[in-house]
């Protein structure tokens, strides 16, 4: 059972402890001096209720156990919140309004012993299954990439950013950073920046409080504070909305949070590593991005190349993932004939590793026998055709705006409804592709 240090400053709480101890199957070890706080080596607490002008007196000595010290008090105030995490205090709460806050604080970071080891081994887990010798390829650009990222590995608060087109393996290498490092026991989270509308997608990072807007009934946590201890993964950060970018700015500036209609911040102890297809350096040029956040995120750069300039390595990837998907299927891995390897070292692959994964699923499903030919990956021939205007050039439906929509249009079907993907092949953002989807009443261009 793990035991929470509880340093009372007044006895206006002493109802909340016994019960929320039992629900939490927590044991309570009362202490009378900040020092003996200081040397716990779990999670502190000093609660205020009455006397929160002595709360940075006893939180200031340093905690020798390397534990957390939370702050409790009786006041919602932001100024007693921030002085408190100034005297060291890794949160601040207001009773009783905060109870459930608090509660959750501390379920998350006390945990009882079983909780522990599940949540070590499943880290073990995933360190085996995303570790950096699982990642295939001999190319010197892809060896560069990963010599880099084991090299941050040991650092666990360098904020890394991963660069590559869609499907290179950019979350495949995020994941390695997590479950080989120092922070493999805690979460790893990740979130789509465009796959979340953008008036909704500050409350997902950064949580919300009761009452912060119509809707919100409940306070709720944001991903930062989901992921805290551990790694906060931001794919497409290219297309992350302004006002986010200066939001997401401050937090890696001072490793804290505000939720919307909070009113103190919240620490949070987050690797952030950010992706994107997107060429960060020519959106700060275009004003499109924040050069500030652009180098705060560029402290370390890890550039995937395309699969079309590691040739040497498709063969290598097809095979692998025939067999992990015969395995699937419950079928022996089929061979590649020399017309089927051929094709696929020839293939341009502009979707990248993943697509080669996809071909090689379509291919095993489509074909009984024991090898695989080119004839069964004739999708890839017309596709690439299809994409390269084979079947003759976009006829001409009018004013330009048409002519762009229906390029658009075409495109979206091409990539199977992939939006991200379609404004890749098209060379624009994801907004501006969703821009030239929406219907417009006039006749002139939209602002694109």
């Amino acid at each position: 059972m793990s035991t929470i240090a509880l340093l009372p400053l007044s006895d206006a709480f002493e109802a909340v402890w016994p019960d929320l101890a039992a629900e939490l199957g927590l044991s309570i070890e009362r202490v009378t001096t900040p020092e003996a706080l200081a040397r716990h080596t779990g999670i502190g607490v000093v609660a205020a209720g009455g006397e929160e002008d002595a709360l940075a007196a006893a939180l200031r000595p340093p905690t020798n156990g390397g534990g957390q010290v939370v702050a409790v008090g009786a006041l919602a105030s932001h100024r007693l919140a921030v002085s408190a995490l100034q005297a060291g205090a890794a949160d601040y709460f207001a009773l009783p309004q905060d109870f459930d806050l608090l509660r959750g604080w501390l379920r998350q970071r006390a945990g009882d012993p079983a909780t522990r080891e599940q949540r070590s081994d499943f880290a073990q887990h995933q360190r085996e299954r995303y570790a950096f010798h699982g990642i295939l390829g001999t190319s010197p650009a892809l060896r560069a990439a990963l010599g880099m990222a084991e090299r941050v590995i040991p650092h666990r608060n360098v904020t890394v950013l991963v660069t590559g087109e869609t499907g290179t393996g950019k979350e495949l290498v995020a994941r390695a950073i997590h479950y080989e490092g120092p922070r493999r026991e805690g979460p790893f989270v990740d979130i789509n920046c465009t796959a979340i509308p953008e008036q909704l997608l500050e409350s997902e990072l950064f949580g919300h409080e009761r009452g912060a807007f119509t809707g919100a009934t409940t306070a709720k946590p944001g991903l930062f504070e989901v992921a805290h201890g551990g790694t906060l993964f931001l794919d497409e950060i290219g297309h992350l909305a302004p006002l986010l970018q200066g939001k997401l700015l401050r937090a890696l500036e001072e490793h804290a949070i505000r939720r919307v209609g909070g009113q103190h911040s919240l620490k949070v102890d987050v690797r952030v590593i950010a992706a994107t297809h997107v060429d960060l350096a020519s959106a700060v040029r275009e004003q499109t991005f924040r050069a500030d956040l652009y180098h705060r995120l560029n402290v370390m750069r890890l550039a995937l190349p395309p699969l079309r300039h590691r040739r040497e390595d498709i063969l290598p990837l097809a095979a692998n993932a025939l067999a992990r998907l015969a395995a699937e299927y419950d079928r022996p891995p089929p061979i590649l004939t020399g017309d089927a390897s051929r094709l696929l070292i020839e293939y341009a692959w502009p979707g990248n590793v993943r697509e080669l994964r996809n071909a090689m699923e379509r291919a095993l499903l489509l074909s009984n026998a024991p090898e695989i030919a080119a004839a069964d990956l004739q999708f890839l021939v017309s596709g690439a055709e299809s994409a390269s205007g084979a079947h003759g050039p976009l006829s001409f439906p009018g004013p330009l705006n048409a002519l762009m929509k229906s390029a658009a249009a075409e495109m979206i079907a091409l990539c199977g409804g992939n939006k991200s993907e379609a404004a890749r092949r098209l060379g624009i953002s994801r907004p501006r592709l969703m821009r030239l989807t929406q219907p417009h009443d006039s006749g002139d261009c939209p602002n694109v």
